[in-house]
């Protein structure tokens, strides 16, 4: 089966054919560096990087732009009612943003350009515009006329009287209400250092026309893919593809948009406050259980969350753990070379290559697993040997195999102590329990048995004995 993805511009899945053959260029939009990151910021992030280790997987040399947007009037607020330098502020945001994709194992990307660094990109840009007549400068700000572009609207279907006004300045400064700002002239109240030289006087760039720069600097006039949030089709994808066409470049072949994490039905937002902070999370819960409940729903559907995503998240983790580590203690552990060069099963690559259906996928993993389980209670080692190697590639590809080094060494020393001490209070419990049973001491054995249930130990027994793990690791 060929590769097919949803593209959001026609509405088609489409077969996926890149440029340049083996190679597949990338842009995400990344974050806008004014606060700390929250649940609903990694979903895009997790989504991308799972499609990008998919095309890898594939065959496919993948070059992965991902931007920070280091300076708006959101970032230039809160920076000055902290009274920090607005520089300050954002770096501060930016590392809390790289963090957060870094605990939940997102790639890095080839490039991760600032928006404050692609000011001479942006400005010729701009002057490509105004010299073709798709833009005009009032007052030291320059604006894009949406009247002047007749594809404008195309990507989100939208006629051009039904748009509201661009926000970004009073109408009247504008030849239209939906034009929107392409360079912002300085303002008396903001500091020097936040504008630039440039053909019209010192300012900043607006939103848009930032990504439009950074794309075209590092994955050329066209690529393969633009993706982000669903929230950024409109107005800022719309504005990117107006600007970057009409600028004279071919610009994105495809359109690919992750869908929300809600909770009740609302967006997750700080501003409704239901945002849930990743440092909160992932302060209770596992990292890799996070990534897990970001992943499990298909991109393109809402993530509905609730006090029971992340629960439900560890204990699925837990028994992808629990399988990995009792198989590879009873038949070795293949090397991470041999999990990627792995044949995969042919029902997760059909799900895969179907738009990126990890459900499905998931599914064909849990079916893997519970075979693999079944051939340790019989003692069928190439079985078990089979599941294994078939699992963790499977996992790899999601970026969630249980034995790779940013999951498997993830433990505090303080955490390795009280496991091992936990280890050796269970094991007496076992043995006592063991005991029990070949004295056929039934009620002895049930009593072990319920007791550590109640403190959350799992008892399985097999053909070589009993072992234990905490019961989100079933």
């Amino acid at each position: 089966m060929t590769l097919t993805l949803f593209d959001t511009a026609t509405r088609l899945e489409r077969e996926f054919a890149p440029l340049t053959p083996g190679k597949v260029g990338i842009y995400l939009c990344g974050p806008t560096v004014q606060s700390s990151p929250h649940v609903g910021h990694l979903r895009s992030a997790v989504a991308f990087d799972v499609l990008q280790r998919w095309l890898e997987r594939s065959g496919y040399q993948v070059t992965m732009v991902r931007n920070v947007t280091d300076i708006d009037d959101k970032t230039l607020t809160k920076a000055a009612e902290a009274g920090w330098e607005w520089w300050a502020w954002a770096l501060h945001y930016e590392r809390e943003f790289q963090a957060a994709y870094s605990a939940v194992g997102v790639l890095p990307p080839a490039a991760e350009p600032r928006a404050t660094g692609h000011i001479p990109e942006i400005v010729a840009i701009i002057g490509r515009l105004i010299e073709a007549g798709h833009a005009y400068e009032k007052d030291g700000s320059v604006y894009f006329d949406v009247r002047s572009y007749a594809p404008y609207g195309e990507l989100t279907r939208q006629a051009l009287e039904d748009l509201t006004p661009a926000p970004d300045a009073p109408a009247e400064d504008k030849r239209d209400p939906r034009d929107f700002a392409l360079w912002k002239a300085r303002k008396a109240d903001e500091p020097d250092t936040a504008s630039w030289a440039s053909p019209w006087g010192r300012g900043r760039p607006g939103w848009h026309i930032e990504c439009s720069a950074m794309a075209q600097r590092y994955l050329g006039d066209e690529f393969d893919i633009h993706g982000g949030g669903l929230d950024l089709r409109f107005p800022h994808h719309e504005n990117e593809q107006a600007q970057s066409r009409a600028a004279g470049y071919g610009f994105a072949h495809l359109w690919m948009h992750s869908a929300w994490v809600t909770q009740s039905g609302a967006k997750m937002s700080k501003s409704l406050g239901n945002g849930l902070l990743v440092s909160e999370v992932l302060a209770e819960h596992e990292p890799a259980a996070l990534r897990l409940a970001l992943a499990a729903v298909h991109y393109r559907s809402m993530l509905e969350y609730s006090e029971q995503t992340l629960p439900e998240a560890a204990a699925q983790w837990g028994r992808f753990q629990g399988f990995v580590a009792r198989a590879s203690e009873k038949v070795g552990a293949p090397t991470g070379d041999e999990v990627r060069a792995a044949e995969l099963p042919a029902s997760f690559v059909e799900a895969m290559d179907d738009d990126l259906a990890v459900p499905r996928a998931l599914a064909v993993i849990h079916e893997t697993v519970r075979a693999g389980n079944a051939a340790l209670t019989a003692g069928d080692d190439a079985a078990v040997a089979a599941a294994l190697l078939a699992a963790r590639a499977m996992l790899d590809v999601l970026g969630l195999d249980p034995a790779a080094p940013e999951w498997a060494g993830g433990s505090s020393g303080a955490d390795d102590a009280a496991m091992t001490a936990l280890d050796v209070m269970v094991r007496a419990d076992i043995e006592a329990r063991a005991a029990a049973r070949a004295a056929k001491d039934w009620a002895t054995a049930d009593a072990i048995r319920d007791r550590l249930a109640a403190a959350g130990i799992v008892v399985a027994d097999g053909a070589d004995g009993a072992r234990w793990s905490l019961a989100s690791d079933g």
